[in-house]
């Protein structure tokens, strides 16, 4: 599969490499902050950066996922407001990663620092169905943490 990239300047027309995978085995592909200077990201701030690609994904029934980095979040506390981005099929505006500071320091994302993962995955388009009543389950409604350790 192919996925097209469009690079997107930053404002002092700083072009952004393509994303690429750190590995041979990684599932995702690194997404650098395309900013012209540093960015100082208080304790429990959020700020929008940009990545400086827009992508066309191969056609409905696919989407694009941005993911946190762990090693940013473990060692900075840097995450996702979002938890998780969701791309759809027919965006094809600038991806901008939204990162929150949950450590108790301030973190400095520097321009062209790797800060979210991209991945590329197929998406099933459901049906919905109103019902009055759903089929019975082991679980049943058990709530958030409802099946124990």
């Amino acid at each position: 599969m192919q996925l097209k990239i469009k690079r997107v300047p930053s404002d002092q027309g700083r072009v952004p490499p393509l994303p690429a995978p750190a590995t041979a085995g990684s599932a995702a592909l690194d997404l650098q902050a395309n900013i012209d200077e540093s960015v100082v990201l208080m304790p429990g701030a959020r700020r929008r950066i940009p990545t400086g690609v827009s992508i066309a994904l191969p056609a409905d029934g696919w989407a694009a996922f941005v993911f946190a980095r762990s090693g940013l979040a473990d060692r900075e506390g840097i995450c996702l407001a979002n938890g998780v981005g969701v791309i759809d099929a027919d965006y094809r505006g600038e991806i901008q990663v939204s990162l929150v500071n949950l450590s108790s320091r301030a973190a400095v994302i520097e321009p062209g620092q790797r800060i979210a993962q991209l991945a590329v995955m197929p998406v099933e388009r459901v049906e919905v169905v109103a019902c009055e009543q759903l089929d019975e389950t082991g679980r049943g409604a058990g709530g958030f943490g409802s099946t124990g350790r």
